[in-house]
């Protein structure tokens, strides 16, 4: 959804937020990228086993990192009648044991290689990923094979993975969207297998038992029905001959019917939902091609029109008409759906609303879509998949996307896909698809209601004994994990000090042909605003987007398009652009960053808009969360209670905006992180000369918010009848900021505490009792603050259960020392997990930046190692003795009121 920054925390509800406030444009001519992106997959190597396994090796030099992805081309449509979770049951149970591996043993190896492995299940594919140290590829190679046909699938487990996976599908039913997502689906697609979300149900779950998951994964779990890929810091050839010797050996099997998705035409109807949310959300949706239909690239090509900052869907936000609009489009292999959606404050009536999309939509029906629009949609589809390069996880995920959905060999094969679109092509798919005759309108309205009813859990039958604490693992694991990674330094960006006092970080990486700059200005609204104008610091930022003195919005959004960049100002700028047009790019980005239009009228408007959305937030449950989290934390006078009203922001002038903007947005306050095709040298002149008029008046401002006294135990229950599920924080202060002396002492007892499936919190509330789907903990530093917090979601009846063994944990930690293999379990995922926080230009970036926020050096990380490296148990059990004071947990619980 394309919406303004505040609207976006206004909104809460992340699954909407799909497009940026300013997409990826067009490329000025689709040959450069075209050529770009066949030299990034020139370099793969794709091999076919006798027993009919698909190989893909994508080499990638970023990190040294590796990240492995099987694919089983089954998913939710393969579930047998009147199971329509079973897919999403067996990727459950994938993590409960095989032949090789324990369910403890592959939790504990996979805490030992960084704690990053997980899966997905959609209605076509079923998708295991693992990412570990690059050196480690042998060990997840035989993890896959050994589960590809040895998985143990036991009663009991199920019996006890049951109660894990019912509490996320009422997770996941508390949530509005995903409740209208459902009835979508039903609507879209009734008769056929993608009638059903891939999640499931838990009457569904309640009759199914290890004899039926045995027999989907016979039926599917074959490797002539799988496709491995594995991307990053390896080599090809000697990583295809891994390949064979792990897989050749596991026989092919004989696949069954593949199922038939014939849906028959829909018709027009209206879905209504109850909602949680800040904001009303409207929708229109229509079923689309699937993503081996023919049409496919025309129909995303459509879709990225309809999404355009320039199109006439999202001029409603600059129109004062709509908080924010949307155009997604989500391809099944057989069928698609795409939404036109657009926010509106609660207490509103929507249909003036809806009948302005239906008029823009109906328009382009029958009139067509503006030609230089599918031209700079089809140049950005192409610019993308260069960009893809810059992180391992994107990456692998663009070929997954390919080979398991597209039907393609590469994605490459898109960009001819893309090319080949022409305008007559799509205005023929929009006069076809945009029919209101066959659309399905949905509105979820802010009202709380009451939940739906979807059928109690039997929960487990009996409770697993606990996890021995020094899990023995075989001999070719416990080989390969036998020492501690010894701390290495990380090399470190050039550093440079700009004369107006930007601090400028340059990291060459050439894995694609493309540059990413990150810019943040240190800043603390609640300590900057002025007394009585709270939100100022929100309009200011959502008034970049209507340009520079130079460029007003559609002028800026066109010269982006121009040079297939993205470039966003506010108190956090960035851009995204091809290496040959970064120049060109940045000085868009600082005439908007330095010369921002801050248009009267449309100050105007997003103040309107902002008053009116406001109402609703302060009233939604999810606000209300965050409120008593926040006081249950802090004394009743501290600034990060002050609060935004809609009284605030109407008390706020033109005047008020541009004299924030004078007062927070310095230079000298400044970092920019400049991450790609680039040399240091070539960085610096750039940003000196896009920079060099920006100038600081003044003393620096107060940006870290000062020491809190110690929090006591309080309770608070935020009351949402509409969820199925109580979300639950148990949270405290931490005497000390980020220079605490035992940080990372409680960073190594956090990751046995709560971090990750090994953790105790996951094995006492998950795996033996079934209390949770997740549950987690974690410490949070300030420069003088500090916060400790454990996270989960149950059904009402289980949340003081859970709450009293995850306290129990605490205290056991302060008892006693940890035991050898969770201490070294612990420091092996902390350091094996360093690598990969540098798999991504973002990530690469985002490291910096906070490091620079929080008064760090940036060879901070490597004191971190060698702290860790070194660690003790005593030195662990020290720490959670002095700093955390379980007595003085508060609980703050959103949902139903406890049973």
């Amino acid at each position: 959804m394309v919406v303004l920054p505040h609207l976006r925390k206004m909104l809460l509800a992340s699954s909407l937020l799909i497009a940026p406030a300013l997409s990826l444009p067009a490329l000025a001519a689709p040959a450069t990228p075209a050529a770009h992106a066949a030299t990034a997959m020139d370099s793969a190597v794709k091999a076919t086993l006798p027993n009919g396994l698909r190989v893909v090796i994508v080499p990638d030099r970023l990190a040294p990192v590796v990240q492995t992805q099987v694919i089983y081309l089954a998913g939710s449509a393969a579930a047998p009648n009147g199971f329509p979770g079973t897919a999403h049951a067996l990727e459950h149970m994938m993590f409960n044991g095989s032949k090789a591996l324990s369910r403890d043993q592959l939790s504990t190896v996979s805490a030992r290689i960084g704690n990053v492995s997980n899966a997905f299940t959609t209605e076509d594919t079923t998708q295991f990923y693992f990412q570990a140290p690059a050196h480690y590829l042998d060990l997840l190679l035989k993890i896959e094979a050994d589960r590809m046909r040895n998985v143990l699938l036991t009663d009991a487990d199920w019996t006890h993975e049951r109660g894990a996976i019912e509490q996320e599908v009422a997770r996941d039913l508390s949530m509005p969207f995903q409740r209208y997502t459902i009835a979508l689906n039903r609507a879209l697609f009734a008769g056929t297998p993608y009638e059903h979300d891939a999640l499931g149900t838990r009457e569904s779950f309640d009759k199914t038992d290890a004899k039926l998951l045995r027999g989907f994964y016979d039926s599917w779990y074959q490797p002539n029905n799988a496709i491995l890929l594995i991307v990053g810091d390896v080599d090809p050839a000697t990583t295809l001959d891994k390949v064979r010797n792990q897989f050749s050996a596991i026989p092919s099997g004989k696949l069954p019917a593949r199922p038939v998705v014939e849906p028959a035409p829909v018709e027009a109807q209206t879905i209504k939902i109850d909602s949680d949310y800040a904001t009303g959300i409207l929708s229109i949706a229509y079923r689309m091609p699937g993503s081996q239909s023919p049409d496919y690239a025309a129909a995303q090509i459509l879709a990225d029109v309809l999404a355009s900052q320039r199109g006439a869907l999202f001029a409603l936000v600059p129109q004062g008409k709509a908080l924010g609009t949307e155009f997604s489009y989500n391809a099944r292999v057989h069928a698609g759906v795409g939404s036109a959606l657009a926010a509106f404050p609660k207490g509103q009536d929507p249909s003036t609303l809806l009948g302005e999309v239906r008029s823009i939509l109906e328009t382009i029906r029958q009139k067509g879509v503006p030609a230089d629009l599918v031209e700079a949609a089809k140049r950005k589809e192409i610019a993308a998949l260069e960009f893809n390069a810059n992180g391992i996880t994107d990456l692998t995920q663009s070929w997954a996307d390919a080979l398991a959905y597209s039907g393609v060999n590469s994605p490459a094969d898109l960009v001819k896909a893309y090319r080949g679109v022409t305008l007559e092509q799509v205005n023929a798919l929009a006069a076809r698809l945009l029919d209101p005759a066959h659309a399905v309108t949905g509105i979820l309205t802010p009202s709380g209601g009451k939940s739906p009813q979807i059928g109690g859990a039997k929960g487990p039958e009996s409770l697993l004994p606990p996890p021995s604490k020094n899990i023995a693992l075989p001999d070719w694991a416990a080989t390969a994990l036998a020492d501690l990674p010894k701390p290495e330094p990380l090399s470190l960006p050039a550093r440079y000090t700009l004369k107006n006092g930007i601090t400028l970080l340059v990291q060459p990486e050439h894995v694609s042909h493309t540059i990413r700059l990150y810019g943040s200005i240190r800043h603390n609204s609640y300590l900057q605003q002025p007394k009585g104008k709270e939100g100022v610091a929100d309009l200011t930022s959502d008034l970049f987007l209507f340009g520079s003195t130079s460029h007003d919005r559609l002028a800026f959004a066109a010269a982006l398009d121009a040079l297939a960049s993205d470039a966003n100002g506010g108190i956090s700028f960035s851009l995204s652009t091809l290496s040959a047009n970064f120049d060109k790019t940045l000085a868009l980005l600082a005439e908007n960053e330095l010369h921002p239009a801050f248009p009267a009228q449309a100050f105007m408007i997003l103040k309107q808009q902002a008053i009116a959305a406001q109402a609703g937030v302060l009233q939604s449950p999810g606000y209300r969360f965050q409120r008593a989290v926040a006081k249950a934390l802090a004394p009743s006078d501290d600034p990060s209670l002050r609060e935004t009203t809609p009284q605030t922001l109407a008390s706020i002038s033109l005047a008020d905006v541009q004299s924030f903007y004078k007062a927070a947005y310095r230079p000298d306050l400044t970092t920019i992180v400049v991450i790609g095709d680039i040399t240091p040298e070539k960085a610096k002149a750039s940003v000196e000369s896009a920079f060099d008029t920006w100038s600081a008046t003044g003393p620096q401002p107060v940006v870290d918010l000062p020491a809190r006294p110690q929090s006591k135990h309080s309770q608070a229950v935020i009351d949402d009848p509409g969820r199925l599920q109580d979300s639950v924080y148990l949270a405290q202060t931490v005497a000390s900021g980020v220079k605490n002396p035992d940080r990372y002492a409680l960073e190594v007892g956090n990751e046995v505490l709560g971090s990750g499936f090994s953790s105790r919190l996951m094995q006492d509330l998950r795996v033996r009792t079934g209390m949770v789907y997740t549950a987690g903990s974690d410490f949070a530093w300030s420069a003088n603050r500090g916060a400790f917090m454990i996270s989960y979601g149950s059904d009402p009846d289980k949340t003081n259960r859970a709450r009293d063994a995850a306290l129990h944990n605490v205290t056991s930690m302060q008892s006693s020392p940890v035991s050898d293999d969770e201490l070294l379990n612990a420091k092996a995922s902390i350091l094996r997990a360093i690598p990969m926080e540098r798999a991504s230009f973002g990530g690469i970036a985002g490291q910096y930046l906070s490091l620079i926020d929080l008064g760090l050096p940036l060879t901070e990380p490597d004191e971190r190692a060698k702290a860790v490296y070194a660690m003790s148990a005593k030195q662990v059990q020290d720490a959670f003795h002095h700093w955390v004071r379980p007595e003085d947990m508060a609980q703050i619980i959103r949902g139903p009121a406890p049973k």
